[in-house]
C-alpha cells in the first residue's frame, strides 16, 4: 500500500497488474506481407516476408492511478507454412535492389505444387510509468498471432521464344 500526499491509501501497481492491463489493450493483429506479391512464389526462390508494426502509446486508469504505456514490437516469429519458422527482432523490409539479400526475412520453399499459409506472430514488450513517475520495464511480453495468407508454390519452366 502507498499513502498519497492527501492521506489516501492506494494498492501498489505491480508488474502482474500491468501485464494483465497490456493483455486487455486491443493490439493490432499482425498482417503478413509476402514478396513476390500475388499469392504465388517459385520453388527454390527467396520469398520475402515483412509486416508493419509500430509502437503503441496508451494511457489507462489502473486502481485510480494514471498509467502510461509504451508498447513496442520486440520479436517476430515467422511461420513459413511448411513446418519451419524463424525468429527476428526486425519486422522485415520491402524489397529494394540496393539492399543485400541477407538483410531480408526470407525463406526458400523446397516443394512445388503446394499451397502454404505463412503467418507472423508479434511479441510486444512495454515500458510504463505511474502518475508521471520514472519509466519502468514490464517483465514479460504479450504475443499477437497473425492470420495465415495463402501462398502457392509453383515451378518455373524455361521457355525459348522467337524474337
Amino acid at each position: 500500500m502507498k499513502c498519497l500526499g492527501d492521506g489516501t491509501v492506494t494498492e501498489p501497481i505491480t508488474q502482474t497488474l500491468i501485464l494483465r492491463a497490456m493483455k486487455r489493450i486491443q493490439l493490432p493483429k499482425p498482417r503478413m506481407i509476402v514478396q513476390p506479391p500475388g499469392g504465388r512464389t517459385l520453388v527454390n526462390f527467396d520469398t520475402l516476408f515483412r509486416t508493419e508494426a509500430e509502437p503503441i502509446h496508451r494511457t489507462i486508469g489502473l486502481l485510480g492511478r494514471r498509467v502510461e504505456l509504451v508498447i513496442t514490437p520486440s520479436s517476430f516469429t515467422w511461420h513459413h507454412g511448411d513446418g519451419t519458422t524463424q525468429t527476428s527482432t526486425s519486422p522485415g523490409l520491402k524489397y529494394q535492389p540496393s539492399i543485400p539479400m541477407d538483410s531480408y526475412i526470407s525463406h526458400q520453399y523446397v516443394d512445388a505444387h503446394v499451397t502454404v499459409q505463412p503467418s507472423v506472430d508479434v511479441d510486444y514488450s512495454a515500458r510504463y510509468r505511474v502518475d508521471r513517475g520514472p519509466w519502468l520495464t514490464v517483465t514479460g511480453t504479450v504475443t499477437m498471432p497473425g492470420n495465415g495468407v495463402d501462398l502457392r508454390i509453383v515451378e518455373g519452366r524455361p521457355t525459348l521464344v522467337d524474337n
